[in-house]
């Protein structure tokens, strides 16, 4: 499970009594959803609960931040990325999150699901029925509504002298401590003031950078207030009156004054071109770096100078958090800088910039793929996951054609981090929507390119070869031998997954030869990856000889301009050429090198693929309980991929033969437990081991 309860960013402040309420209504239930007004603290509460371990889960925690999604119809795949799902299948998110969560005892946490609400208690509901060892513990202004859900309200700190610790605590950080009795009384009567809100606290604390407590502690009640949450409603399908744990204290009203009051301080205390640069921020959908700031918010009277100088005053103010290199605004912060932004009509023009930045940086990634930059995109893409989906709703709204190219460009980064499903929705809206006469340019045949390789990857080949006729005679109509290249690779592909191997190197071998005729000298992307479909033909076909010469020659290749996807596939090939060949030490060393190279893209697919050959090779060394290990972190990948072992037609009787043998070799019983053993570790240590050898770490 890869997104785990996050480090905490600065230190926990009381909130005894609410965990302890929290731990009690896990226990006794399956759904606690925290609720409260805004700046009440739920998120840390969340996150402190969970990283306590106050409920027992055997299989991990999980943590989805829904606070970024503004598209309804994504939060099962945005659940399933939280729980580390690469899912490769047609199937809807909501029934493979179901599917994989299964019998596993965990506790799921959904923050931030005010503006999800319907949605979160559908999936929520279906979640709770399949799966009959899942907690969920949720945060919201408001409960789910859900059968069996237990609410617990989060409201002010129970007590001054909590209160006053916590506005201690971020007053020494500010660079400003209470130094005697009398600043003490005069930050508790500012806590009292501001009703003890943890938010309110932190946000007055910070403002000690900039005045004296006593001048903080004069200051008039600001006349703010903060936007409406917007709602939507939709018919409920697992809606029940909530029940309620109360807290041994009065809940805060949902708008509540000692926020609106620090808020509306913060706002007076900054300069214009602070609260320019406050609004405009606020309209990135999630954490953001430092790029994206200067991109999207740079422009008159904001100089780019003016923004990196402005940003970090922001965060002195606290209302921009910053935490190695990635800057994130509250949601509640981020409202009020969404009202002050539509107050002066600026929405339509940064979502403009926004998007053209996006598309800026993914067709950088795009002309980037096949070098040294690589496996930095791969990262970076991550890193705007949400832009790209926030940026992909305006192209699909403004521009199809804008909407076809972006998503064409990023689709080979989002298959590697298991987004098939949502590229494939993006790819098909975009599709319906371009008008006719804007079919016959490179947008149009890389969009059925990326269309046709999420399909033969969901393993839906069947859509997938209707795809890729179309797409290649959309290239030789546009004349355009790089997107013929790429056609090929993705016919290619499919002969391979179905068993033609001989049909596949046909493919990829029409392909180059054309390369005289139209290809630019040296390796491009389509060039790279038809000798890549050449070099898995050759091996499925038995012609192992010359695949080993031409894997050597590509992986040459790839090292040269230091690339990572395609060497990491070409080492797989290598690695079952050793194995067919008898070379079993070399069949490890390549396997290893496939999983090094995987640990900078990821790919779950590609990993899981590598594994097995792991296996057999270590199989073949004598080296029988490493190799049941690495079939159990195989089973583990393909687990979250959603197939059973996969891969060319060849890998099957491999796969079995060494699973005999394994048995025979350590007995049935003693087999199964190696494979069990690997359940007790997370990915991450699986991809470590499996990429440097040595015995499993002591769990």
């Amino acid at each position: 499970m890869e997104r785990m309860i996050a480090d905490e960013e600065s230190s926990f402040v009381g909130r005894s009594r609410e965990l302890a309420l929290i731990g009690e209504a896990l226990r006794a239930g399956r759904l606690v959803t925290l609720t409260g007004p805004g700046g009440a603290g739920k998120t840390r509460l969340a996150r402190r609960a969970g990283a306590l371990g106050t409920v027992a889960a055997e299989d991990g925690v999980a943590w989805a931040d829904l606070s970024p999604l503004r598209d309804p119809g994504l939060l099962a795949a945005t659940v399933a990325d939280a729980l580390g799902l690469s899912d490769h299948t047609p199937r809807p998110p909501a029934e493979a999150v179901c599917a994989w969560v299964g019998s596993r005892r965990m506790l799921l946490v959904l923050d931030s699901c005010e503006h999800l609400t319907a949605e979160c208690r559908d999936l929520v509901g279906d979640l709770l029925t399949a799966c009959p060892h899942l907690r969920v513990l949720a945060t919201s202004r408001e409960p789910l509504r859900v059968a069996t859900e237990a609410v617990v309200r989060i409201g002010p700190l129970a007590s001054s002298h909590e209160a006053l610790a916590l506005f201690a605590d971020r007053a020494a950080a500010a660079g400003s401590p209470l130094r005697d009795a009398g600043e003490r009384r005069l930050a508790t009567m500012v806590c009292d003031r501001l009703d003890r809100l943890p938010l309110a606290l932190e946000l007055a604390a910070a403002l000690l950078r900039s005045m004296p407590l006593a001048e903080l502690h004069a200051r008039p009640r600001a006349a703010v207030d903060l936007p409406p949450k917007p709602r939507r409603t939709a018919p409920p399908r697992h809606a029940e009156p909530p029940r309620h744990t109360e807290p041994p204290r009065q809940a805060a009203p949902p708008r509540h004054g000692g926020l609106r009051t620090t808020i509306g301080w913060s706002h007076e205390l900054c300069t214009p071109q602070e609260r320019l640069l406050w609004a405009r921020l606020s309209f990135l959908p999630g954490p953001f770096d430092g790029t994206t700031a200067w991109q999207v918010a740079c422009g008159s009277p904001l100089s780019p100078d003016g923004v990196r100088r402005t940003l970090a005053a922001l965060c002195d103010k606290s209302i921009v958090m910053e935490q190695r290199g990635t800057y994130r605004m509250l949601d509640t912060v981020r409202e009020y800088g969404r009202m002050w932004l539509s107050e002066l009509g600026e929405e339509h023009t940064i979502a403009i910039r926004h998007a053209e930045h996006v598309f800026a940086e993914i067709r950088r990634a795009h002309q980037e793929w096949l070098g040294p930059a690589q496996r930095t995109w791969y990262r970076r893409v991550a890193v705007l996951h949400a832009d790209i989906r926030l940026a992909t709703e305006h192209f699909l709204r403004t521009d199809p054609r804008a909407a076809l190219e972006l998503i064409g460009h990023y689709t080979f980064f989002w298959v590697c981090s298991g987004f098939l499903y949502e590229a494939r929705q993006y790819l098909e809206r975009a599709i319906e929507l371009l008008p006719e006469e804007e079919r016959r340019n490179e947008a149009w045949v890389r969009g059925l390119w990326s269309l046709g390789l999420t399909q033969t990857l969901q393993g839906d080949y069947d859509a997938a070869r209707a795809t890729a006729v179309a797409c290649t005679r959309a290239a030789r109509a546009a004349r355009d031998t790089e997107e013929l290249g790429r056609a090929a690779y993705l016919e290619g592909v499919l002969h391979l997954l179905e068993g033609r191997p001989l049909a596949a190197s046909a493919v990829a071998d029409a392909a180059l030869s054309g390369r005289a005729a139209g290809y630019p000298d040296g390796p491009t992307a389509a060039t790279v990856l038809c000798r890549l479909v050449r070099v898995f033909a050759l091996t499925g076909s038995g012609r192992l000889d010359q695949a080993r010469h031409e894997a050597l020659r590509l992986r040459a290749v790839c090292v040269e301009v230091e690339e990572y996807w395609t060497r990491s596939y070409v080492d797989h090939q290598l690695a079952l050429i050793a194995v067919l060949e008898g070379r079993a030490a070399d069949a490890v060393r390549h396997a290893r090198a496939v999983l090094d190279a995987k640990r900078h893209i990821g790919d779950a697919f590609g990993v899981a693929m590598a594994l097995d050959v792991l296996a057999i090779a270590l199989s073949e060394t004598g080296d029988a309980r490493a190799a049941a290990h690495a079939f159990g972190a195989a089973l583990r990948f393909w687990e979250r991929v959603g197939h059973p072992q996969r891969g060319t037609p060849e890998m099957a009787s491999l796969r079995d033969d060494c699973e005999e043998r394994l048995v025979h070799t350590l007995g049935r019983e003693a087999y199964t437990r190696a494979l069990r053993q690997t359940t007790r570790y997370d990915t991450r240590t699986l991809m470590t081991w499996a990429s440097q050898g040595g015995p499993l770490p002591e769990h």
